[in-house]
């Protein structure tokens, strides 16, 4: 099982496909309620160059409040993280799989959850 879902974006620049995953994630139902821009971290602490590379925590806060009433601690592993990231080909988009994230929780109401909110996910890469 893959750890990501991913979708390579290859007619939009950076910031037309960020535009597109926050609206594609708010469609899915899921608000962004971080953002990290990891280049312009790395420029600032480390003095050092790297292509585009953006991670917003997206949350579903139904979905969230599920888990966290099933497994209290589960709240080290939200939100759901999805990385933009420049590459030569194009604007690369990736999602947490929250089936594999989750398999390191040994809770067995979690997995079927973790899978509702993969498919909401997965359904929000597509539709960038």
């Amino acid at each position: 099982m893959s750890y990501t879902f991913n979708r390579l974006i290859t007619d939009a620049d950076f910031d037309a496909v960020d535009a597109r995953t926050r609206k594609a994630l708010q469609d899915a139902g899921f608000g962004v309620l971080t953002e990290i821009d990891v280049a312009a971290t790395m420029k600032k602490k480390l003095d050092r160059d790297m292509p585009a590379y953006r991670i917003l925590g997206a949350c579903n806060p139904t979905m969230a409040y599920e888990a966290i009433q099933m497994e209290p601690r589960v709240g080290a592993m939200l939100p759901c993280n999805v990385i933009l990231r420049d590459t030569p080909e194009g604007v690369e988009v990736s999602a947490i799989n929250p089936r594999a994230s989750m398999a390191a929780i040994d809770n067995p109401d979690l997995p079927d959850l973790a899978g509702q909110v993969g498919e909401m996910l997965k359904g929000a890469i597509a539709a960038i």
